[in-house]
């Protein structure tokens, strides 16, 4: 099976099946492969795993 990695707006990754469309709030990187290639990917770009803040959050 292919998978694709999709990010969400805070930043998150994961692994979803590259034939179907990306959830709602989730959207393609571009980033295609098997399960093993995309999960080394997601460890080389996803290096902090806190969300990013929304303007005007506080802190």
């Amino acid at each position: 099976m292919t998978h694709a990695i999709v990010v969400n707006d805070e930043g998150s990754h994961s692994l979803w099946p590259a034939d179907r469309p990306a959830p709602e709030g989730w959207h393609p990187t571009g980033f295609r492969g098997s399960e093993e290639a995309c999960l080394e990917r997601i460890a080389l770009d996803w290096t902090d795993i806190r969300p990013r803040r929304t303007p005007g959050e506080v802190t």
